[in-house]
């Protein structure tokens, strides 16, 4: 329990109470520590229990609420003090931050907004006493220069790949609400999708959010697309953002495959993630769109989170140099995947990813070596791991001449 974060809560209002407690039991990340329904008992709580954060809900009696934040944050400095009410009054909001408090949050307490602050706060005070640093959730988007360069296939590896860890808890989102195939890849038959968390999004909570997601026995979870295509996205782009807070509240990565457009909801996605995987191939249309694209980002703010993969390698003799393709592209790739299309093939067609299917292949091999630079808890493996090659009956006889 290094990265969990311990927290008491006091607010007068039975119900208000319950709603938050219910709110942190559902989040694997927060301990909750202690309770408490009086102000003039919670002083005596913090510094019996010396939670990381605690939270008061100010609304009950805001004079005495901002005199318990004072106290608390007087006696017991370690302690980060959240205060919680349904006025937005800049006097109360002031008096707030003057009496000690780190954050101020708007009731009826809501999630993402709860992590927003404190992921800010881990940040600030780099991770809780337990010794460790937080850790804090990625979001890695997977984007391509055009269609069929292999983003799926990435996208679903590199999750599969991250959920080896027993450490970390993976999400695919699969974006690509048209045509996505993700659930292809992994050979399963979801109950539900995106449509129905979309349906829900106004009391979307993270157990409902987590109900609507299928694991996979790589201990990956997927949201996928919808079973049916509609005329209007069945999602905005807020609710995009809002499903991504709420995933990032428990899951240690969220892998988002987005479509070919580049759409709002994709943008929306591209915008909640630590890093973007723009794949593409060493191709003429794809270096000319992955150039359109990386301007595309700059103007949209997010180029300094692309990352350039060029995928399938020795794909033929055609291909364009990879030095001709770095002048046309004019930034660095981050990382070259093997050419491989039987193993992909195969693996695509029974479901099954490739740490399963071929885990010794060189494609298998490349990708679990980038994920590691994406992420440090995947240990790269070595060139000695590497698939060597098979001898066949009679191969002596290819060698005569």
């Amino acid at each position: 329990m290094n990265n969990v974060v311990r927290v008491a809560i006091v607010d007068p209002n039975d119900a208000n109470r319950s709603a938050i407690k219910s709110l942190l039991l559902g989040i694997d990340s927060v301990w909750l520590e202690a309770e408490c329904s009086r102000y003039e008992f919670f002083t005596d709580v913090v510094n019996q229990t010396q939670p990381d954060i605690a939270l008061v809900v100010l609304d009950s009696d805001p004079t005495r609420g901002l005199a318990l934040v004072a106290q608390v944050s007087n006696d017991q400095p370690n302690c980060n003090v959240l205060v919680v009410s349904g006025s937005q009054e800049g006097s109360l909001i002031l008096q707030a931050m003057r009496n000690g408090a780190k954050e101020f949050l708007s009731s009826p307490l809501r999630l993402d907004d709860f992590m927003a602050a404190m992921d800010r706060i881990q940040h600030a005070s780099g991770g809780g006493r337990s010794g460790g640093k937080a850790r804090r959730s990625q979001v890695i988007t997977v984007g391509g220069a055009g269609g069929g360069v292999g983003c799926t296939a990435l996208a679903i590896n590199v999750a599969c790949i991250l959920a080896r860890n027993e450490q970390n808890s993976v999400v695919v989102i699969d974006l690509d609400l048209a045509l996505g195939d993700a659930d292809v890849w992994l050979d399963i038959i979801p109950d539900y999708t995106i449509q129905d968390v979309s349906e829900n999004i106004t009391r979307l909570d993270y157990s409902l959010l987590k109900r609507s997601l299928t694991q996979h026995a790589s201990g990956a979870f997927l949201l996928p697309r919808p079973v049916h295509m509609e005329a209007a996205p069945p999602v905005t782009a807020d609710q995009i953002q809002r499903v991504v807070a709420l995933l990032k509240a428990t899951f240690t990565h969220v892998v988002i495959d987005v479509s070919k457009s580049f759409n709002p909801i994709d943008l929306a996605a591209m915008k909640a993630s630590d890093k973007v995987l723009l794949v593409t191939q060493l191709d003429l249309p794809c270096l000319r769109n992955a150039v359109r694209l990386t301007q595309f980002l700059d103007d949209q703010e997010l180029g300094e989170k692309v990352k350039v993969i060029v995928n399938r390698m020795g794909l033929a003799d055609s291909q364009i140099s990879l030095n001709k393709a770095l002048e046309t592209i004019g930034r660095e790739v981050f990382w070259q995947i093997p050419n491989d299309y039987a193993v992909m093939v195969e693996s695509r067609n029974n479901g099954v990813p490739l740490l399963t299917e071929a885990p010794r292949a060189k494609v298998t091999r490349a990708i679990e070596q980038l994920a590691a630079q994406l992420d440090a808890s995947v240990v790269a493996p070595t060139p000695e791991d590497e698939e060597k090659p098979r001898k066949r009956l009679f191969s002596f006889l290819g060698n005569t001449k």
